[in-house]
């Protein structure tokens, strides 16, 4: 969407409407294409795997006990998470994309969907292409419906008639669209497990940046939430989701996207300004090497020899 929609992420394309359901189609279709290259060359001689990792956020109903609202966090998924694992997974689009999709375009008045379609045999082709299911996650939003006004020029973002929203409460170390809000975890890899049929999942990427450079690598918010989203990946496991491993992000400050090197997910705060790129360890980093070691957190009551 920000590379081929709203142009705000490279290569820059302000192709609105239908830009970001090209992109994506292709970037599916490709992937298949390599999975089964992999599949058919490689894998009886390495016998690696191939997958796929999607970043979402969870989108939790304003109202639970209100259908309206139950759909449009729905919707929020499947628009996200859904538009790839769906055709990966199940074969296609999922139904709710194809419906909202196909309905706001012909009330554009267009002849065929904005959202591209998969032939027959290309649903086969992409159905099962993934040995393992990689997650990036790191927030959730409330999620509400609201209906958009008739556009000329509707776009992904208009396009499932829903409004995001956070609680106020919700702890905000990080940039501004980061909230701290790890039960959505949880019940994000328990909507893996019965959507797609409880796939290898490999947590790709979970972390949090830091609004202001801390010159004092003192980042007890970053170790609160590794701790909390840890802690409900460890009660998605006793829910019986197969999570097989986790990659907490990032090591290294780096060049993230249009923030360049403002942003920073480090355990190691990388000093830019030197031509040496000096590394110095935050104080994350031996909070997580006793997790690594114990292999989930530390026995508070066990005695070091």
């Amino acid at each position: 969407e920000k590379g081929y929609e709203t142009g705000e992420h490279a290569p820059g394309l302000k192709l609105g409407g239908c830009g970001a359901y090209k992109a994506a189609h292709h970037i599916i279709k490709t992937h298949a294409k390599v999975w089964h290259s992999y599949n058919t060359t490689w894998r009886s001689e390495q016998q690696g795997m191939v997958g796929i990792s999607l970043t979402s956020s969870w989108g939790e109903p304003v109202d639970p006990h209100s259908q309206t609202d139950r759909d449009a966090a729905e919707r929020y998924i499947q628009f996200h998470l859904g538009w790839f694992a769906n055709p990966i997974y199940r074969g296609d689009y999922p139904e709710v994309m194809k419906n909202y999709v196909g309905r706001k375009s012909a009330q554009q008045g267009l002849g065929t969907s904005r959202l591209p379609t998969f032939s027959v045999q290309e649903k086969t082709y992409i159905k099962g292409t993934s040995d393992f299911l990689g997650i990036g996650h790191f927030t959730t939003r409330y999620v509400l419906q609201k209906s958009f006004p008739f556009l000329q020029v509707s776009s992904y973002h208009t396009d499932h008639d829903l409004a995001e929203l956070v609680d106020p409460n919700w702890p905000a170390p990080g940039p501004k669209w980061l909230y701290s809000v790890p039960w959505g975890f949880r019940r994000l890899l328990n909507f893996i497990k019965t959507q797609y049929g409880n796939p290898l999942i490999y947590v790709t990427e979970n972390g949090l940046s830091e609004k202001v450079q801390c010159a004092q690598l003192c980042d007890e918010w970053r170790m609160e939430y590794l701790k909390g989203y840890i802690n409900e990946i460890l009660k998605a496991l006793n829910d019986g989701v197969n999570v097989k491993g986790y990659t907490a992000w990032s090591l290294l400050d780096k060049f993230e996207w249009n923030k360049g090197f403002s942003e920073r997910f480090g355990f190691y705060h990388i000093d830019f300004k030197n031509e040496n790129k000096p590394r110095y360890p935050k104080a994350s980093v031996d909070y997580y090497k006793k997790i690594i070691s114990a292999n989930g957190f530390p026995n508070p009551r066990e005695v070091m020899a």
